[in-house]
């Protein structure tokens, strides 16, 4: 045998390390309010969902949950302010497609702004 075999072994230290799932989760919240709006979203929303049960799982080798958590909270915000971009757009669209065939007449708030002042 030699003398490193005979040697005790020095105790190694584990940090804790942060969940790429977490990171993953929070770079796509953010992507979803510039790049890629709604599926961004979802994706940050799952990632988030699965970094916080990963991080759960092994909390003496993984950290992140409050970037798991910030990036869950920024997808949800954006799902809520495109479900209500949708509503808007579809109303806007519904309301010109009943105008243009007669069947409504505009509104007396909207009548400005389609004689351009």
């Amino acid at each position: 045998m030699t003398e490193e075999n005979l040697r005790p072994q020095e105790p190694q230290f584990y940090y804790p390390r942060t969940s790429s799932m977490a990171v993953f989760s929070l770079v796509l919240g953010i992507a979803s309010y510039v790049v890629i709006p709604l599926l961004g979203a979802i994706a940050a929303i799952i990632t988030g969902n699965l970094a916080k049960k990963e991080i759960q799982e092994n909390p003496e080798v993984l950290t992140g949950e409050g970037l798991a958590r910030w990036g869950m909270i920024l997808g949800w915000v954006n799902v809520g302010i495109s479900i209500i971009g949708l509503c808007v757009t579809l109303a806007v669209v519904v309301m010109t497609v009943l105008t243009a065939l007669g069947l409504i007449s505009l509104p007396l708030l909207l009548i400005p702004l389609t004689n351009g002042g």
